[in-house]
């Protein structure tokens, strides 16, 4: 893989109308990631990559991401078997944020068994309380069965 895969960002007219490469990263080395199933058009999941995430991806053309709970690249599906196969990436205007229309290898993206991390709607009551609303009716695989005792990667 080519080391200077990304041009360095140089102006405005550059970064929002040309055809070069120049992600911004933030403070942290990430750039946010919608990642949306291609058949059901759902969006699966927000994540975030940095740089050698980002290469992976393009390389390999299967989802690579930076787990900032572990603080380490996290090859989505190499636990799960749930491999995110990129069949198209998109930068935004300022290319600070990533979409990505991936297949999914078992159908699911979310660790805690439903297809989308996205599994709950806020929904309002007339007494002006909010509340959690399941939009998935069950989940698409047992947890339990797919990563045994691993550490959950949801932090209090």
């Amino acid at each position: 893989m080519k080391d200077k895969l990304f041009t360095d960002r140089v102006s405005v007219e550059q970064v929002e109308e040309s055809n070069e490469l120049a992600p911004k990263f933030d403070k942290d080395g990430l750039i946010p990631v919608i990642t949306m199933d291609a058949h059901s058009k759902e969006v699966l999941m927000l994540g975030y990559m940095n740089d050698e995430s980002l290469k992976l991806t393009l390389a390999t053309q299967e989802a690579h991401y930076f787990s900032r709970s572990r603080q380490k690249i996290w090859h989505k599906g190499a636990t799960s078997g749930l491999t995110q196969h990129v069949l198209e990436m998109r930068i935004d205007d300022d290319q600070d944020a990533l979409w990505m229309l991936v297949e999914v290898d078992g159908g699911a993206s979310c660790h805690v068994g439903y297809q989308s991390c996205f599994y709950r709607k806020i929904d309002q009551n007339d007494k002006a309380e909010f509340a959690l609303t399941f939009c998935e009716d069950e989940k698409t695989f047992d947890p339990k069965e797919v990563y045994g005792d691993a550490p959950n990667p949801t932090k209090l």
